[in-house]
């Protein structure tokens, strides 16, 4: 399957469209106010300046994180999808006199780093497990490859092409100068779009390299860590764990996803796309296994990944406490892109199922609705008196913040939301498949025929859609829709009328020759229900959450009152569906009754005979994705049920 140009796929969608919008007039134009420190009472960012002192511009000193430079990079990035679905010539411009500040910031060998050339010379590439110039880089060849894409222009390609090509060079040559391979990946995933764009092999047989040598003997990291000039960057990481950064074994033989969540999301990303493009079985089933791992035993109902506070990791199978999670946002959007490449490579709709949770919930969560503030880590359970700093707690925010030191969830979120069309169709020669009921108009040449497809859905409120086809010409083709794993009962019909269809995969195909306009029209049984967790979850264990299609609702204080925890619910109790126009900009609400244990009669004591009284109470349920958009409060996603 191919992927179908942004510039090809309209979205207009009630839901979605609000966040597109949010990207393009609030978030771009907010990030870059920070990137340039002209926002009051936040996080600094440096990000800017750092270019202008490495281009000669400026004089200063580097400000902020090793992979300070990653923020503009996803920041372009972001630009660039915005700029290929909603030409906008001021912030195009803006975004050329940008890249040419990095042009001017690259030194004459093709290197691009701030914080090296900055304050660092000596150390370039001695310290490839903290030192992040792998990463960063990959992030620019990112955005590089998206604003070729949207504008046709070459000059940032150019700048990442050079970059890429010392790269190759030094561990690629005729003698190779360097051996290893990033401590954090990203680049591998980028070098194979380079490839795509450029047809320069080379980019291709460096992403391999990186991932071939992974987990082999000798561990890079000890070795260069023996070498003179190696310096620690990170003090957490004095205690070197290989799982962390997934280089405990090769990866053809990893089973169980491990280490840091991003780190482990965007190797799979690469080893997915890498095996795509050699055909290399071996790395395709550690894909297929790795993934099952994280969606059977390591991912939470709201699609976010990385249970523990510490080192933002992986811990174990069935280890989802709700509270103290970490569930980084970019963790969720590597997630999202990790099955979004698993099912354009295998056809198999189960992996969109994964996307479709990762981006309704955690993602969304991750960015308020005014498009300035965010969340970096996404718990599942918010008791704000308890999220204090200097605790096992403090990591965990009640509130949105405005930008953070490490501030790479936020521009993370804006390059996901302005690609979003790339994730609701693919497509080969004669086949086209629906990922996503997203409202959309996508246009696309079969055989010589221009063919438009028109997609209107309610499916959020009533699990309909209709998807009308379009053929200026006669031509045979299969259209494949996909049946979401919730759905629980389903028909099809075309033009009316019920026809001949097969379930492959998880999609029903539709094959015949289409000419002038058709429609198919999908109803899905999609009824809010309650769920509830696999036992060996012992955080939830005993305890219901409450779901519609792809959306995971939540109680927050602000509708239901002050001690969550107390809620009771019967998992048999009748749910009212409702939609709120007024309500977060419009939204499912979903409404029931339970009972809340009392808090009367127990005076000054903290513990007394076991005595329960409750009280029924009216509950209002609003999508977790929307949670934190009011008065800060109490937030919970899983309920005590009544058994």
């Amino acid at each position: 399957m191919k992927y179908i140009s942004l510039k090809n796929v309209q979205i207009s969608d009630n839901f979605w469209s609000r966040y597109i919008r949010l990207v393009r007039e609030s978030t771009i134009p907010y990030q870059w106010a920070i990137l340039n420190d002209n926002v009051d009472d936040t996080e600094p960012s440096h990000c800017m300046e750092n270019f202008r002192i490495s281009a000669g511009e400026s004089t200063g000193s580097f400000k902020g994180a090793v992979f300070q430079d990653s923020d503009l990079a996803k920041w372009l990035e972001a630009v660039s999808y915005s700029l290929a679905t909603d030409p906008e010539p001021e912030l195009e411009a803006l975004a050329d006199e940008v890249i040419e500040l990095i042009g001017h910031a690259q030194q004459p060998d093709g290197y691009l780093n701030t914080y090296f050339t900055i304050s660092a010379p000596e150390s370039r590439w001695k310290n490839l497990r903290e030192g992040h110039e792998l990463y960063t880089a990959g992030h620019f060849i990112e955005a590089a490859v998206a604003y070729h894409k949207a504008t046709g222009k070459r000059r940032f390609l150019d700048i990442m092409c050079r970059f890429t090509d010392l790269a190759c060079q030094l561990f690629l040559g005729e003698k190779p100068l360097l051996d290893g391979y990033p401590g954090h990946p990203e680049i591998e995933l980028a070098l194979v779009k380079l490839y795509r764009e450029t047809g320069t092999k080379r980019y291709l047989d460096l992403a391999r390299y990186f991932i071939d040598r992974r987990g082999e003997a000798p561990d890079c990291f000890i070795e260069e860590k023996n070498r003179d000039g190696w310096k620690q960057i990170f003090r957490e990481f004095s205690d070197y764990d290989p799982l962390y950064a997934q280089n405990h074994m090769p990866v053809r033989e990893q089973e169980t996803a491990e280490g840091h969540a991003v780190r482990a999301t965007y190797l799979y990303c690469a080893m997915a796309d890498i095996a795509e493009e050699t055909g290399d079985k071996s790395l395709l089933d550690a894909c297929r296994k790795l993934w099952d791992n994280i969606v059977q035993k390591r991912m939470y109902i709201t699609g976010g990944i990385g249970s523990s506070g510490y080192l933002e990791r992986f811990t174990t199978d069935y280890d989802l406490p709700n509270d103290r999670c970490y569930c980084e946002t970019c963790a969720s959007v590597g997630l999202a892109l990790f099955g979004f490449r698993m099912a354009k490579i295998t056809g198999e709709s189960r992996y969109m199922d994964g996307v479709e949770r990762a981006l309704y919930n955690t993602m969304l969560a991750g960015i308020a609705l005014d498009g300035e503030s965010f969340f970096y880590v996404n718990p599942l359970e918010v008791w704000p008196p308890s999220c204090m700093e200097h605790t096992s707690l403090s990591h965990v925010k009640p509130v949105r913040q405005k930008w953070f030191s490490v501030a790479c969830c936020p521009p993370n979120i804006a390059r996901t939301l302005a690609s979003l069309g790339q994730y609701i169709y693919y497509r080969s020669d004669d086949e086209f498949l629906l990922n996503l009921y997203i409202d959309s108009r996508m246009e696309e040449d079969i055989n010589g025929s221009r063919v438009s497809f028109l997609l209107e859905t309610s499916f959020l409120k009533d699990g309909k859609s209709v998807l009308t086809i379009n053929a200026e010409q006669s031509c045979e083709c299969t259209i494949g829709l996909r049946i979401p794993e919730y759905v629980e009962g389903y028909t099809f019909t075309v033009d009316g009328a019920s026809i001949d269809y097969i379930v492959e995969n998880g999609y029903a195909l539709f094959t015949k020759q289409w000419e002038g306009e058709s429609r198919i029209e999908v109803a899905f049984d999609i009824p809010a229900r309650f769920v509830s967790a696999n036992p060996e979850v012992r955080a939830d264990t005993g305890k219901v959450a409450l779901v519609k299609g792809p959306i995971v609702f939540c109680l927050e204080q602000v509708d239901n009152g002050p001690n969550l925890a107390s809620i009771v619910v019967d998992p048999r109790s009748s749910i009212i569906e409702e939609w709120d126009p007024d309500l977060l900009g419009g939204t499912p609400v979903l409404k029931f009754t339970g009972r809340k244990i009392s808090g009367d009669n127990w005076g000054s004591k903290l513990y007394k005979p076991a005595e329960f009284n409750t009280m029924p109470v009216e509950l209002t349920a609003i999508p977790y994705g929307l949670w934190g958009n009011r008065k800060p409060g109490e937030m919970t996603v899983w309920m005590k049920a009544c058994i």
